[in-house]
């Protein structure tokens, strides 16, 4: 059979490195060079084995697996659809599977391939791609790889973006942790095929969002679709320390579980401004331990520290709720409001950026660069897939920071520039005075 490929598409065939990533815009054939990768590899590697994946089956069964069975030639390979297993006359396999959820990786826990291949990479948590490289093994000799196409966006946006991107330039092979990695971009201008058979594809593109056109016309990882707050702009909503006037109002959020204790505290100025200042952001810690930390890093008493109500729950191993233990050791929670969908779109409102009296862009809410993992979280969040108006609750640890601004926001979003900013002067339902 004849195999018509683009300089892009030959590139990732030919990478030799450990973990390879093909992808950016859409359009660039990221999923045909895969398929076409897969079968050469199969071929010149007899008896070998390959696991091609998508996060659903569905999704898999309705790319994947049907161009492989319109490319590859039937002379030499066959499907199973009961086993979803494709096999070639020299002994070589592909599985197609997929990860529904992160549990879904333990059905391939026995298994050993050469290569692993994922297809839109961005739709995979962290944890899922780890795990399956423990999956590469083998004594046959042959190349063992993983090899992934995506485009930005999607609940893995982040990792993918930090493992893949910001760590080496484009187009190069480089070693990260003891794994030669390559990042290879594409654009839909690469896939000179497409755009042949579909010249008005391009026109579409532009026609797109300027979010959605930046990342899939452009390639663009800093803006991606599925992104909750689109609003984020680094340059406007993280500023350099500087020294808190002491008359400003200052306040502290938190999210509190034995997997991470996420604590800010939050400085309000004369109009109505926030500035997170500060922040602990700690795993692994029980309750009373959790309130000895805040207490050691806490340098001003704060008009309220809000929490969420779960907080008040008492707990069956001791009869108590975590706020009547932190309040035992000196620490008054405050209660916040829970209300998910409010609570985010009262972060929006201090994100969003308008334009001051000079002229120039402005947010209400700004951050200190010193608050790494709010400013690492916040703008990886995405949108759930079930409610347009919530979060994505994963992959888990982003939501923890972005959880306890919340529970701040949410409480002080609707009071007018100026106004008091006392936790008394809010409505008596929202705040729970016992403590207990």
């Amino acid at each position: 059979m004849e195999i018509s490929i683009t300089p892009k598409q030959k590139k990732f065939i030919d990478a030799t490195a450990d973990e390879v990533l093909f992808g950016g815009a859409a359009g660039g054939g990221k999923s045909y060079a895969q398929i076409i990768d897969a079968l050469l590899y199969a071929v010149q590697y007899p008896g070998s084995k390959q696991l091609i994946l998508r996060r659903t089956y569905p999704e898999l069964d309705k790319s994947i697996i049907r161009t492989c069975l319109a490319l590859y030639p039937k002379d030499i390979y066959k499907y199973t659809a009961s086993t979803h297993t494709g096999t070639f006359s020299n002994g070589s396999i592909i599985d197609f599977g997929y990860c529904d959820n992160e549990n879904d990786v333990y059905r391939y826990q026995s298994s050993e391939f050469d290569v692993i291949r994922f297809d839109e990479l961005t739709h995979f948590t962290k944890e899922m791609y780890v795990y399956l490289i423990s999956r590469l093994r083998g004594v046959n000799g042959y190349p063992k790889q993983m090899k992934s196409t995506t485009n930005p966006g999607g609940i893995g946006h982040k990792w993918v973006k930090e493992r893949f991107i910001d760590t080496g330039p484009p187009d190069t092979e480089y070693e990260s942790k003891g794994s030669r990695r390559i990042f290879i971009p594409s654009l839909v201008s690469d896939n000179t095929f497409l755009m042949a058979k579909d010249r008005s594809y391009l026109k579409r593109l532009e026609n797109l969002s300027e979010k959605d056109r930046k990342a899939l016309l452009y390639g663009q990882w800093d803006i991606f679709d599925g992104q909750y707050f689109d609003e984020w702009n680094r340059d406007i909503h993280v500023v350099k320390p500087f020294s808190i006037p002491a008359h400003w109002k200052r306040y502290a959020a938190m999210d509190y579980g034995l997997d991470m204790l996420a604590v800010y505290f939050i400085a309000v100025d004369d109009v109505g401004n926030a500035y997170v200042y500060s922040e602990i952001y700690q795993p692994n810690l029980i309750i009373s331990a959790a309130a000895q930390l805040i207490k050691s890093c806490m340098t001003d008493r704060p008009q309220a520290f809000y929490a969420p109500p779960d907080l008040w729950n008492r707990r069956q191993d001791s009869g108590q709720s975590v706020a009547a233990i932190f309040a035992q050791q000196g620490l008054m929670l405050t209660k916040s409001v829970n209300d998910r969908r409010t609570g985010w779109y009262a972060v929006k409102e201090y994100l969003h950026i308008a334009q001051d009296e000079t002229g120039a862009e402005s947010a209400r809410l700004k951050i200190f660069s010193n608050c790494v993992n709010l400013i690492r979280t916040l703008p990886a969040l995405t949108h759930d897939a079930r409610n347009v108006n919530d979060v994505s609750t994963t992959p888990h640890e982003y939501t923890h920071g972005p959880d306890a601004l919340r529970y701040f926001c949410v409480m002080h979003c609707n009071m007018p520039a100026g106004q008091k900013t006392d936790v008394f002067s809010y409505a008596d339902d929202f705040i729970d005075m016992t403590m207990l």
